[in-house]
């Protein structure tokens, strides 16, 4: 039967090109995982506020290198997409110099959907980055990015009514919640409600950053 709409995007837009690193003009850079970020990845994930929102633990640095190369694949099916944020004066160093681009955070696109041209939102920060606004740095770059170069329609962030941090993130990067979806979500600790924010490519720029690809 022949669809009487044509996708919003085609297949192939994300996998006919190698993922990017994104830099923005305050210093971050979103870069794709690498399979020596395991260590980092493991220590992040032993910070009590990432299991919880993200509803996972990782126990051994071998789940940490599954969790890291799970996302090559994902970019080829075009499926979610996930970069690392770390600061722009190291990455890229030379760990030979003594300098490694840890990562200080993860952005992502989840629940990719081509045809809608749609795809929600994930971040989480590690602890030593806290106060310094990568949730939200990242946020805004990353949606400019699928905004401009992709030519998403629609990006979406949906979080526990509990997570007030999350929905700070949402509310200073353009994205207006849009209503709450009674326990869409379980939590260790039971259901929880969901608070659905969303942005549109019409809705313009906001003001975090000028987001350059490379």
């Amino acid at each position: 039967m022949p669809l009487l709409v044509d996708p919003a995007l085609p297949d192939g837009t994300l996998r006919a090109a190698t993922q990017p690193r994104l830099t923005t003009n305050d210093g971050l850079v979103l870069r794709p995982w690498q399979r020596d970020d395991a260590a980092a990845v493991l220590t992040a994930f032993a910070c009590p506020e990432i299991q919880r929102w993200h509803v996972r633990r990782l126990d051994t640095l071998e789940e940490a290198a599954e969790w890291v190369g799970q996302w090559a694949d994902r970019w080829e099916t075009e499926t979610a997409a996930s970069w690392a944020v770390v600061d722009g004066d190291h990455a890229g160093t030379d760990a030979r110099h003594g300098l490694h681009d840890l990562p200080l955070g993860q952005i992502g696109l989840r629940n990719i959907s081509l045809a809608e041209g749609s795809a929600s939102l994930s971040y989480w920060v590690t602890p030593a980055a806290r106060g310094r606004s990568v949730a939200a740095r990242s946020a805004d770059a990353l949606s400019a990015w699928a905004f401009e170069s992709i030519g998403f329609n629609r990006l979406n962030i949906q979080h526990s009514t509990v997570n007030t941090a999350s929905c700070r993130v949402a509310e200073r990067t353009g994205y207006g919640v849009e209503g709450t979806l009674r326990q869409a979500i379980k939590h260790a600790d039971g259901w929880h409600d969901w608070h659905l924010h969303g942005r549109l490519r019409t809705d313009g720029q906001t003001s975090f950053n000028k987001v350059l690809t490379r």
